[in-house]
């Protein structure tokens, strides 16, 4: 197998390449790598990584992730963001990685191809991105077609498309998007580098609105299936193809739940852990969670999906064979549960139609769609409260969100249209609405002149200066954890409650095992098996696994090490915390004694016991990462 990893750099100034190698030992993958060449350029115009991992082009599933590292505009700090199936072309290219640095005059299109034994062809190309923006099915999608349309034809095989929409440009959180095309068409099976803004980091800094690549570069890709068969069978007594079909059941189909997907799966399981109406659902009884998501998710929001997805069987894959067909549909719309979650509850939306003009919108301007739902929810209660008014943002309406009388279809409908306005005000910023340097400096903004009252609503992150992140959709400490890379699943995401020393230790051995996976390129659906294996694969192909491992746990407190978390900013985020832990005592009736301590301590002073307990868990962490750097 290969013994180098093959890095090209490109500068975008000039459309200058080089090709540099790197040695497979002290680096095996796109993090630890993508944070040596960071690190690198520190007190220079940085750089965005993006490549696969050892595997990409192998027969084991999962693993033609292309993963995307660099500084994060709206993080603050060196980020890692994902996007499935795209690097099974990208393999094609004979290279692991692209690093790009430099700016483009103007907004460009970068175009990498390589056919047969020739090198990487490398070309930046000057375009009208406003323009293209607004053509056919707009923003992103428009992009990816135009771009398709334009250089798909020089391309022996199919290419993939990287796309940016006006988000980037706007916003310190726009995304990346890509999709997979058939027959000259694109499908809507979406695949999104969503978290960290990568999107504007590309566009703001590279001035790249789009990339094509593709080829017909041949490598040596592990492809021996016996062999595999072995592996897996002394481990688990099965085939490859069967331990996988296990491990991917959620995505696919569950069958204790009757439906799949993560839309399907974590609605059917999540009780009175609703989060709705800007995470104001977390004051609330149980007893009013619990009615409020039976009426309006389990009987309407989720059965729509049920029987619109789940009984058709509309699902695809993200572009590489694979038995979890985790893209859910309905028509041209795709349904994941944090961005149904964030553009649909937390904004007070409980119905699909509602939800899917919402969600539509805002991945057509390639806004990283859990982030722009967490601030949206945010300005829909400020404007709820009075705290801001609709000209201060540049629309003409409040939510409804009243639950005692809320109409499902009605009052979903039109909080959809108040979310939809608000990000054209973004966009267009003819409200107050401006997030070019993120919603944590509006926030900061907006309760210096209006009400302190605003900044106390937003949940988020908070990470050095200005560095902000939404939460991912799961109401347990564990998401308001201050590790140095918040919004993946980094960190511990148990419903159980540990206590914070303990949590901040779960967290550190997290990231370790998601940047096992994370480093070869496989998708996290598949750390059913992937976790365990990863290593002896590593082994039986390239050796000295242990040499693996160590790099990992370096790259882990090498992360650490520029961990610059901030103490939480919003008291909803104590408050997140403090009635997590009241319904572990008061509805799931746990009885460790340090839980009842903790709550004890909430009730007594809230602010110094968030203060005790986001420490503890720095604490745990630091403990645990600090002699791995």
């Amino acid at each position: 197998m290969d013994k180098h990893l093959k890095v090209l750099h490109i500068d975008a100034a000039s459309a200058f390449y080089r090709v540099e190698r790197f040695p497979i030992g002290p680096f095996w993958g796109p993090v630890d790598l993508g944070l040596h060449l960071t690190g690198r350029e520190a007190g220079r115009q940085g750089v965005l990584n993006f490549g696969t991992g050892l595997l990409a082009g192998s027969i084991l599933p999962g693993s033609n992730r292309l993963i995307f590292t660099g500084h994060s505009p709206c993080w603050g700090g060196f980020y890692v963001s994902a996007m499935g199936g795209a690097g099974l072309i990208f393999d094609d290219l004979g290279i692991n990685m692209v690093s790009l640095r430099g700016k483009a005059q103007s907004p460009s299109v970068l175009v990498l191809n390589r056919e047969h034994g020739e090198e990487v062809q490398v070309q930046v190309v000057p375009v009208d991105a406003a323009s293209i923006w607004q053509e056919g099915r707009g923003g992103v999608y428009s992009m990816m077609d135009h771009v398709f349309g334009r250089w798909a034809k020089d391309y022996t095989q199919t290419p993939r498309v990287l796309a940016v929409g006006p988000a980037a440009a706007e916003t310190d959180f726009g995304a990346i998007a890509s999709a997979p095309y058939q027959d000259g068409k694109s499908t809507h099976a979406d695949c999104w580098a969503g978290r960290g803004g990568f999107g504007s980091k590309l566009y703001r800094e590279h001035n790249i609105c789009a990339v094509i690549y593709g080829g017909t570069c041949l490598d040596e890709d592990f492809r021996d299936r016996t062999v595999a068969d072995e592996w897996f069978k002394l481990r688990y007594q099965k085939q490859l193809a069967a331990k996988d079909f296990e491990a991917t059941a959620k995505y696919r189909f569950d069958p204790k739940f009757n439906t799949g997907g993560t839309f399907g799966v974590n609605y059917s399981t999540l009780g009175g852990r609703l989060m709705a109406f800007n995470y104001k659902s977390v004051l609330w009884t149980e007893e009013q969670r619990t009615a409020l998501n039976k009426r309006c998710v389990t009987d309407h929001y989720l059965k729509q999906f049920n029987e619109e997805t789940i009984v058709p069987k509309q699902q695809r894959t993200c572009g590489e064979p694979c038995a979890a067909v985790c893209k859910k549909l309905n028509k041209e719309f795709k349904k994941d549960y944090e961005p149904y979650q964030t553009m649909g509850p937390l904004c007070g939306v409980f119905d699909q139609r509602a939800a899917e003009r919402l969600n539509g919108r805002a991945d057509a301007a390639g806004f990283d769609a859990i982030s722009v739902g967490g601030v949206l929810a945010w300005l829909m209660e400020c404007l709820h409260e009075g705290l801001l008014k609709p000209e201060d943002l540049g629309v003409s309406s409040v939510p409804h969100w009243e639950t005692e009388k809320f109409d499902i279809v009605a009052d979903s409908a039109h909080n959809a249209d108040l979310g939809i306005a608000l990000i054209e005000a973004v966009l267009k910023k003819d409200g107050g609405i401006d997030l070019s340097l993120g919603a944590r400096k509006l926030a900061r903004r907006l309760s210096r002149e209006k009400s302190p009252e605003i900044g106390k609503r937003l949940v988020f992150l908070a990470n050095a200066r200005n560095g902000w992140m939404v939460p991912n959709q799961y109401w347990n400490a564990g998401a308001m954890s201050p590790m140095a890379i918040m919004g993946k699943y980094y960190m511990y995401y148990g419903f159980d409650f540990v206590p914070p020393r303990e949590l901040g230790r779960l967290n550190a051995n997290r990231l370790i095992q998601e940047l096992v996976i994370d480093d070869l390129g496989i998708c996290r659906f598949h750390r059913g098996w992937a976790e365990e294996m990863a290593p002896e694969i590593v082994e039986h192909l390239w050796g000295n696994s242990a040499r693996f491992l160590e790099v990992i746990k370096a790259t882990a407190g090498r992360l650490n090490s520029r961990n610059v978390a901030v103490f939480w900013e919003s008291e909803r985020n104590m408050d997140y915390v403090m009635s997590f832990l009241k319904r572990k005592r008061d509805v799931e009736g746990d009885k460790n004694p340090e839980l009842d301590k903790w709550i004890k301590a909430f009730e007594a002073d809230k602010r110094g016991a968030a203060l005790d307990f986001w420490f503890e868990i720095r604490k745990g962490i630091s403990e645990t990462l600090t002699t791995l750097a």
